[in-house]
């Protein structure tokens, strides 16, 4: 199988070359993130039709036949995923952060040529090469393993769904759980700058001689309205009413005035670090009190480093409650389209709502609790959202189209199941692994935020693949039977009209 990595490097690099082509232009953390992404869903997308192509091999199909089938058979399920995480992706243009903002686009586009290129190139050079060539140097892949882990699974799935279902349900509602106890911070120096650092030093001493907040003062700024100069006989009045406020250590009594006279900065030092959220929270009644209680004939404005952490708080806040909702509701509408069903989407989305909550919940537990972290990073549910919520959803989509597909060729509900995991599993598997452990290797960085990314997302592709698409999803699947594809039932065997793929048997040795 060495041919098959260093062809899917290739193609990957040929893709990578395509979103280029389209001019995309996008700063250093953009393009280290469009890169993973990249990568992320081509492998995956090669997986889904390399695993499909060497399934029909097996079923004796020749070298372009099985190229057909299989892009016939699991092309919808590629572009039906592609369009799930471009629109996740499409929706950033909604946040309020230019971070996000910017990066939406860039990461669609790539997404839609790596679709593109997926059920065109892709399926145009494995048409070319032997298969030989392709899958040397072993000669395994001419058979299905007897007694496959993925077969044994789907008879365990088979025989006890609602024990399936429960079990895995639960893992995921248990780390869920954990989720309540999430902290944000902004505290990034602290998480990867050596303490022995000067620029540390110092920090540490001011904290220490003065407050914690000494190192990073906030700022008070009072402008006289139409150019009129300040009155200083008010300035102590001021002074006193922002020194009242709970959380502030000391205002500088004397303010800094400009030349002309009509702007004042006031420096207040806050007891906390600048980057908690306890801090947060003292600007929070810092400003109202500094708006409030501002002298007569000025307009104040609180700023400092403290005052960007709150802002930026309050936007993702936003953001959280407008994307992701925008988000569901379109997935929500591509998973109907796909499998024809206004039932299965739901499900579908609570299971991707749960992995991404114990996700969160996961990364928490981690390094809350077991490393003695004050918080995990703030932008980490974002990261999040679009490596586990948007990539991971692919796998989900491929268990869902495979559960259609074999109960659309006459299989009941548990049969099917068992049928989905046994030929989808292994390339879930495999994209899952490899993704996983893509991201995994970030925990050898010797940094505690690059490691809290690398251990939030490889816990969620893992989740994703392992328990939400092998198990839960299926076991769902085969309990509400052929309820899950209502109102698109009807097209199933027994409902009325006869699917194509009993029509033109497959050849044997299909199953």
């Amino acid at each position: 199988m060495l041919s098959v990595f260093v062809y899917s490097m290739v193609a990957n690099g040929l893709i990578g070359y395509a979103v280029k082509a389209f001019g995309l232009k996008a700063d250093s953390s953009v393009s280290a993130i469009l890169i993973i992404v990249l990568f992320g869903v081509g492998t995956d997308y090669f997986l889904f039709l390399m695993f499909r192509y060497r399934e029909r091999l097996r079923a004796g199909d020749d070298r372009k036949e099985a190229v057909v089938n299989a892009v016939g058979r699991v092309g919808e399920a590629i572009t039906s995923a592609a369009g799930a995480v471009i629109v996740a992706f499409s929706v950033l243009v909604l946040s309020s952060l230019g971070m996000f903002k910017a990066m939406g686009p860039s990461l669609a586009i790539a997404v839609g040529v790596t679709a593109v290129a997926s059920v065109t190139l892709v399926p145009a050079i494995l048409s070319l090469i032997p298969q030989k060539v392709l899958f040397w140097p072993s000669k395994a892949w001419q058979r299905e393993p007897e007694g496959a882990k993925f077969a044994a699974l789907g008879r365990l799935v088979q025989r006890r769904p609602l024990v399936t279902a429960i079990a895995s349900g639960a893992l995921l509602l248990a780390f869920s759980a954990a989720a309540l106890g999430y902290k944000g911070t902004f505290d990034l120096a602290a998480g990867s700058m050596p303490k022995t650092k000067e620029s540390m030093v110092v920090q540490d001493t001011m904290m220490k001689a003065f407050s914690a907040g000494a190192a990073d003062p906030s700022h008070v700024y009072v402008k006289a309205k139409e150019g009129s100069k300040l009155d200083e006989a008010a300035f102590p009045a001021y002074v006193a009413e922002l020194g009242k406020v709970p959380g502030v250590a000391t205002v500088v009594p004397k303010p800094e005035v400009s030349k002309d006279g009509t702007v004042a900065d006031f420096t207040v030092m806050l007891k906390d670090a600048p980057a908690t959220n306890e801090a947060i929270a003292t600007v929070t009644d810092l400003r109202d009190v500094a708006h409030a209680k501002t002298p007569t004939g000025t307009d104040a404005l609180v700023g400092g480093v403290t005052s960007i952490y709150k802002d930026i708080n309050s936007a993702m806040a936003r953001d959280y409650s407008l994307v992701f909702p925008v988000a569901a509701v379109l997935i929500m509408l591509i998973l109907g389209l796909l499998l024809r069903s206004v039932v299965a989407p739901w499900y579908l989305m609570a299971a991707v709502g749960l992995g991404f909550t114990a996700t969160v919940g996961a990364t928490s537990l981690m390094f809350q609790h077991v490393q003695g972290e004050t918080g995990v990073m703030f932008m980490l549910p974002m990261l999040i959202y679009l490596f586990v919520v948007a990539i991971g959803t692919d796998y989900n989509i491929l268990m869902i189209a495979r559960l259609r597909e074999e109960a659309a060729e006459g299989h009941d509900p548990r049969s099917a199941a068992s049928l989905a995991i046994r030929h989808g599993g292994p390339t879930i598997a495999a994209a899952g692994f490899i993704l996983a452990a893509t991201f995994g290797t970030m925990l050898l960085a010797g940094n505690i935020f690059f490691s809290e990314i690398g251990f939030s997302v490889a816990f969620g592709i893992i989740v994703s693949a392992f328990v939400m698409s092998l198990f839960f999803t299926p076991a769902l699947t085969a309990l509400l039977g052929k309820w899950a594809w209502w109102p698109g039932h009807a097209q199933l065997p027994g409902h009325g009209a006869e699917p194509a793929d009993l029509r033109n048997p497959e050849p044997a040795g299909r199953h």
